[in-house]
């Protein structure tokens, strides 16, 4: 059975699965559509959690991160994993506890202002937006390639899908579909990883593969890659950071703050009975979320041997990179970088017109390197590889069965589909609960409370659906950038709401504000927003990086100093928390039941 014909059937099949747990998961009450009526097994929980977690940036993108960049690549792991931790250990079990249905709801009532909790929707907006680009552009690329339709029309039929199973089931049906999407994207993510593990080492677990040798030479699989990269002129795989120790360590932390500000994760661990069902559902999502995270370094580095090896046959010949029989003839290139040429992600221009594919770092400074090209009669690196195509060509490039191959597109489309589920949710309630129920009308009955939410939800797709058509170009392609959003707008916020007793409105309202003007001035900047008496751009944040060397997807952690420096600055200039919310934010840190705090 060809490709094609495989590919349609298994994603066919995992649609259908997710349509039919919507429908057998609707939602008939509020509390069913914001927390799945408090009712989800911790362990059901957890999957759905990293579900929601793992998005197209973790299945598409980190592993293709780490192959681009190498060591570098690694501040992506360690910020993603670290704030989940963070998130379990420091937030879930508190918010739980508080037993309300949103993050804007316990901001609202902590910092007991109608204000406070509008500014939280605006902040929860913008990340979950923002963050939303990149899943229905992810949808995009994964259709795109592998059902062979134009990127827009996969869009819409994404868009479709998460309609059907979103709007009817909210968040009861989008929960049981996670944990069917977390088995699609978790296999179609491992199994992958073994076949290549054992082809490139004998060993058929991917993270003890990456430490083993290399086809049985004798040499470890990551030595023989820093050999063919630097060879070909790239930084070593395993010891060049990709930026400064200060940029390093931003970035980090804006990752780790920003997944603990996400409202799409909190909000997850709203669904459970007990807040000791929190701590257990958090710990079974690490643990699942381990299994991908764990894997992703291996599958990095092991899609950069097997792209050098198509590429540059002497890589498992042993023979000169630089020898002319070494290079593949471009009419011989394989049919999996045809396909993905079509897409234009990836790209191939023969400078030298010599019919040959000459794949190397033409902008090295290793004079030794250059010389080699120079003499080898190359004229510049004629192929271009774009880092998101990695994990979805590896399988490809590996040759390995067509039915792993459409394994992976399912698991590339259920990644992006589950986390745009989960935003989408977060969205629609933050509309519905928060401002139309907790602002603008309180009086509202559940049934036209749920009417309103279903009615958000469709309205949040079609937006949605409309920037991953248009994405502005400020968020195109990220989203470090609404890590950053959440870091310095939310997690502040929601840290002083459970751990400082005093902290009142007037800090919290302008801690969010000015966390997220500063992270989203840098950014605009950055990327030309604002021009100067329209003639040529001027930097207004002072050049390249401007601030302290950070990157603007670094920014968050900026943006969070700030947002603490003026909450509690401004704090000062009002009378502290009213008692009775000092003894609430008191009743949160207490073990005591869940919704004890506020009695519900």
């Amino acid at each position: 059975m060809d490709l094609q014909t495989v590919t349609y059937l298994i994603v066919g099949a995992s649609f259908a699965l997710y349509i039919g747990i919507a429908i057998w998961a609707r939602a008939g009450s509020t509390g069913e559509f914001y927390v799945a009526g408090r009712g989800v097994n911790p362990v059901m929980n957890g999957a759905a959690t990293a579900a929601d977690w793992m998005s197209a940036a973790s299945f598409i993108s980190m592993a293709g991160l780490i192959s681009g960049f190498g060591y570098g690549g690694t501040v992506f792991l360690m910020g993603w994993t670290g704030g989940y931790v963070l998130l379990a250990m420091l937030l879930a079990p508190y918010l739980r506890k508080f037993g309300k249905f949103t993050v804007p709801e316990f901001i609202g009532d902590r910092f007991y202002s109608p204000t406070a909790r509008t500014v939280a929707v605006i902040c929860l907006l913008v990340a979950s937006i923002t963050y939303i680009i990149g899943q229905m552009t992810g949808v995009g690329i994964a259709f795109a390639r592998f059902l062979e339709v134009d990127k827009d029309t996969g869009i819409y039929v994404g868009m479709a899908i998460v309609f059907t199973y979103a709007v009817f089931g909210g968040m009861k049906g989008i929960t049981y579909t996670q944990v069917a999407q977390y088995c699609v994207l978790i296999l179609a993510y491992t199994i992958p990883a073994i076949f290549i593990s054992l082809n490139l080492t004998g060993n058929p677990l991917p993270q003890l593969g990456l430490g083993s040798d290399f086809a049985g030479s004798g040499v470890s699989l990551l030595a023989k890659l820093d050999q063919v990269v630097t060879d070909l002129g790239f930084s070593q795989y395993t010891t060049s950071p990709r930026l400064s120790m200060l940029n390093t360590f931003s970035y980090t932390v804006s990752l780790m703050i920003g997944t603990a500000g996400l409202p799409h994760v909190i909000v997850r661990f709203f669904t459970v009975p007990k807040v000791a069902d929190a701590r257990r559902s958090a710990g079974w999502a690490l643990f699942f979320i381990a299994i991908l995270y764990t894997t992703a370094p291996a599958v990095g580095a092991m899609a950069k041997l097997n792209l050098h090896a198509t590429v540059n046959t002497a890589v498992k010949g042993g023979g000169d990179l630089y020898a002319t029989e070494s290079s593949i003839l471009a009419s011989e290139r394989p049919d999996w970088m045809k396909r993905w040429e079509a897409t234009g992600l990836l790209k191939f221009t023969d400078k030298n017109g010599d019919g040959r594919i000459q794949y190397y770092n033409d902008k090295t400074k290793n004079e030794a390197v250059l010389a080699k090209a120079n003499a080898a009669g190359w004229k510049g690196n004629e192929l271009s590889v774009n880092n998101d195509i990695i994990v979805l060509a590896n399988p490809e490039i590996a040759m390995l069965p067509n039915w792993v191959i459409a394994l992976v597109a399912a698991g590339g489309l259920a990644a992006a589909l589950s986390t745009a589920a989960g935003l989408l949710m977060a969205i629609a309630s933050a509309i519905s609960h928060d401002l139309i129920k907790g602002v603008i009308n309180p009086e509202i009955d559940e049934k036209s409370e749920l009417l309103a939410g279903k009615i958000a939800m469709a309205v949040a797709i079609f937006v949605a659906g409309y920037l991953g058509l248009n994405p502005p170009g400020f968020a195109a392609g990220t989203v470090a950038l609404a890590f950053g959003i959440a870091a310095s707008s939310l997690f502040p916020a929601i840290m002083l709401g459970i751990f400082s007793k005093t902290m009142n409105t007037r800090g919290a309202v302008w801690g969010m504000i000015a966390g997220l003007a500063v992270t989203l001035f840098y950014v605009f900047a950055h990327k030309g927003i604002f021009f100067i008496k329209g003639t040529e751009f001027v930097h207004m944040v002072g050049g390249e990086n401007g601030w302290f060397g950070i990157e603007p997807n670094a920014i968050g952690t900026l943006g969070a100093i700030v947002n603490f420096v003026v909450a509690f600055l401004v704090a000062k200039t009002a009378a502290p928390a009213p008692q009775h919310i000092q003894d609430l934010v008191e009743s949160i840190r207490v073990p005591k039941g869940a919704g004890a705090a506020t009695g519900h």
